[in-house]
């Protein structure tokens, strides 16, 4: 997991964008699985739900650095 943290921090700002919408969509769809049926692991929402904010986080870093073109 560190190693992807890494990774993340060295993307372009579209790639984050591009990361952050796949991981949402993924996240919805769990959700939606979750109020359905059983998942199977129900830590993996709380995880992706901070992937995403750590993701964001590096978002509003590049747009604060002009890197956002």
């Amino acid at each position: 997991m560190a190693k992807a943290k890494k990774n993340d921090k060295e993307l372009s700002y579209t790639e984050l964008v591009a990361r952050r919408d796949e991981l949402k969509q993924k996240y919805m769809d769990l959700r939606f699985k979750k109020v359905i049926a059983h998942v199977d692991n129900p830590i993996e929402l709380r995880t992706m739900r901070r992937e995403i904010a750590r993701l964001n986080t590096f978002i509003q870093q590049k747009k604060a650095a002009g890197l956002d073109k």
